[in-house]
């Protein structure tokens, strides 16, 4: 059975946008949180079972508006329908503010007070985190922001243990009050959001098809095998059909080409019209792709995955996995597997 968390209805998440807001967190948040068990199958083939999100962007009034950079918001809905999102997403103001906060928003401020009382999850990202602030939530609390929201954290809102040095930081409210920090804080917060109501693996997934994350090393330790062509060759479908379950076997290339009953020139020009992989190609990333699955989600020795997927020689394989993801199996496990699972390789 799947766990309980991957049955439930799709988590109702309301972007909060407010007349200073720009639209760069608004859209990302909406385009990745709607993106679970979505986008993955169809760039991979693999099917899993996760719970969907339903992101919905909110305002205090539907009407479209100019955001503070030029570019049009258009609100899906009001505050004032009866919203019972199970997430709220407080999305950045613009700093400095023209004038004082004092008197703004009072009508979201009271929405979200409404939202935290009954039990939904509150988030703010970058300086969204000064909404909170100006409605006494987070008095008492750590909270991230924007580093440059210092001052007025500082001289306006004294109560509150401003944190320039964190990116996600509970807030307080028994763990129901979450602030990002910095402007591209909302990529942290929707794999936070993700790993947390639809699970680490779909949080991971999502990290790799949006490549949110250190992507010092480009985009290769994000990428997966892309799914091969479809096709009606009979005999190349039979091949890829075995080979998924043999990929560990010596030699398995020539194996196919046993199999297919083909001269192995005219096999492997058949296989790479049908797939878009040589044979070898294929049989690799298959490999390579059984090896990071392995890499995080288990402890097994980078040796043992090795042998594991087919190859005998380790360094090989080292040197090999590096080629294809930029990262050595240990950096891969490093930064892709989760935090209760790591072990020295």
């Amino acid at each position: 059975m799947f766990p309980k968390q991957f049955t439930s209805p799709p988590l109702r998440v309301s972007i909060l946008v407010l007349p200073e807001t720009a639209p760069m967190a608004v859209y990302g948040l909406y385009e990745v949180l709607g993106s679970v068990g979505k986008i993955w199958p169809r760039l991979t083939g693999e099917t899993e079972k996760v719970r969907e999100i339903a992101p919905c962007i909110v305002a205090k009034s539907a009407e479209p508006f100019t955001s503070i950079i030029g570019v049009p918001i258009t609100p899906q809905a009001s505050i004032g329908g009866g919203d019972d999102a199970d997430v709220v997403i407080v999305c950045d103001v613009e700093l400095p503010l023209r004038g004082s906060p004092e008197g703004r928003w009072e009508q979201e401020i009271a929405w979200v007070r409404a939202a935290l009382e009954r039990g939904a999850l509150v988030c703010s990202t970058c300086s969204g985190s000064v909404l909170l602030a100006e409605a006494g939530l987070l008095d008492g609390c750590d909270a991230a922001s924007h580093w440059s929201a210092a001052e007025l954290f500082r001289d306006r809102y004294t109560a509150v243990r401003f944190r320039p040095d964190r990116i996600l930081c509970d807030s307080g409210h028994e763990g129901r009050l979450l602030t990002a920090g910095g402007a591209s804080s909302w990529q942290d917060l929707s794999l936070y959001l993700i790993g947390r109501y639809c699970g680490s693996a779909e949080a991971m997934r999502a990290a790799k098809i949006f490549l949110i994350g250190d992507r010092s090393g480009g985009q290769l330790p994000f990428a997966a095998m892309t799914r091969p062509r479809q096709h009606d060759d009979a005999v190349i479908a039979e091949s890829q059909s075995w080979i998924a379950d043999h990929y560990p076997k010596p030699n398995p290339v020539t194996k196919m080409v046993e199999q297919s009953g083909l001269a192995e020139r005219t096999f492997k020009r058949r296989f790479t019209k049908a797939t878009g992989y040589t044979p070898v190609d294929y049989v690799q990333a298959i490999r390579i792709e059984e090896a990071k699955q392995m890499l995080e989600t288990t402890r097994d020795s980078i040796d043992g995955i090795a042998a594991e997927v087919g190859y005998e020689d380790p360094t090989f394989f080292r040197r090999l996995f590096k080629r294809i993801t930029s990262l050595s199996p240990a950096q891969y496990r490093q930064r892709f597997q989760p935090a209760g699972l790591r072990t020295e390789a």
